[in-house]
């Protein structure tokens, strides 16, 4: 427990706080059963979130793991392999989903320093249906891409994904959890950036800081297929409308305000480089993440410290990450910067 009354949260962007109007949306919200299809708030968000991403459907799921692992089993028999790059969420961070709970085989291809896959890569491992090798039913993307630092993957970089799987007969998935970030960063819409795309999902929670949720969006007959996947899962929703609820006012007020979670970002990265023993380039900061390296044999003892001081991260395979969200302001990250540099000072 810290002894400081003051705290800058900076784990992750999953501990945002629902806003007010999220709070009041949620109270109020007029309730169905989303098994028959009359709650009106579920029925809502899943239409504005076709409509965002330029989809014909839109499925509500409890999580961007569930969502990410639908779009796996929509698209994979058992058997088939999954393209996916070597940092992948789906594949480092998702409890091996595809394969415990529908026999796909996961098959890694590099990424880069932005999370972009390798394309000769991925198109030695485009299997065709007739060989006695697993079938390849699907390649994934990550947008932006979490274990990179938050880098963005352009409209471009997407285009030349699904040009190659497309010319196999092979869809293309992107784990968006924060894609709205990228959006942001790229000033662009979400249709236009995902739009070579088969399907995709994107997070309520985290920036958008709605409490509950993910949303899958693609074809109608994907998502009249996963939304059968997802009950089979255990994930049917009942009364959720007073979730959905949150998340429409998520993707109708919280999307613009991202720009400020990437501005304190690079701000808290340049005054993070001035700090003696940290390795740090500000200039791959481009959302909302900040990944870094310490000169220190102590590591968790740092951390520990850190935090008694105040200051809350994490330290993760790929170094120190702090990220910046709803709830942490400019002046949190002034205030932060001097605790940060006192404590690295007494380890390094």
């Amino acid at each position: 427990m810290t002894n400081n009354k003051r705290i800058v949260d900076l784990r992750s962007d999953t501990v945002t706080l629902p806003t007010h109007n999220m709070r009041k949306a949620m109270s109020e919200a007029e309730l169905g059963d989303e098994a028959y299809g009359d709650d009106p708030n579920i029925n809502k968000i899943e239409e504005l979130s076709a409509e965002l991403s330029g989809k014909e459907a839109g499925l509500l799921v409890s999580s961007g793991t569930m969502g990410n692992l639908l779009g796996a089993l929509i698209n994979c028999q058992r058997g088939d392999q999954m393209i996916v790059g070597h940092r992948a969420h789906c594949y480092i961070g998702e409890m091996g989903g595809a394969s415990a709970h529908g026999g796909v085989i996961f098959r890694l291809v590099d990424s880069d320093e932005r999370g972009m896959i390798d394309l000769d890569q991925v198109f030695e491992l485009l299997n065709p249906k007739d060989e006695p090798q697993p079938k390849t039913g699907l390649v994934e993307i990550e947008n932006t891409h979490g274990s990179t630092g938050g880098r963005v993957l352009t409209k471009s970089d997407i285009l030349k994904v699904s040009q190659l799987a497309h010319d196999h007969e092979v869809p293309v998935h992107i784990d968006g959890a924060r894609i709205f970030n990228a959006t942001v960063a790229l000033d662009t819409s979400l249709s236009d950036l995902v739009e070579t795309v088969d399907t995709v999902t994107f997070c309520l929670s985290k920036g958008l800081a709605a409490p509950f949720g993910s949303m899958l969006c693609g074809k109608q007959e994907d998502i009249d297929r996963a939304r059968l996947i997802k009950k089979s899962l255990g994930g049917g929703l009942r009364q959720a409308g007073v979730m959905a609820a949150a998340g429409v006012v998520a993707l109708n007020e919280m999307v613009d305000r991202l720009v400020e979670d990437h501005h304190n970002a690079s701000k808290l990265a340049v005054g993070l480089a001035q700090i003696p023993g940290v390795t740090l380039n500000p200039e791959d900061v481009e959302t909302n993440q900040v990944y870094f390296n310490v000169n220190s044999g102590d590591q968790p003892k740092l951390l520990n410290e850190l935090e008694n001081n105040g200051v809350r991260g994490l330290i993760l395979d790929e170094g120190w990450r702090f990220v910046t969200h709803y709830g942490i302001t400019e002046e949190d990250i002034d205030w932060a910067l001097p605790v940060i540099n006192t404590t690295f000072k007494k380890f390094i």
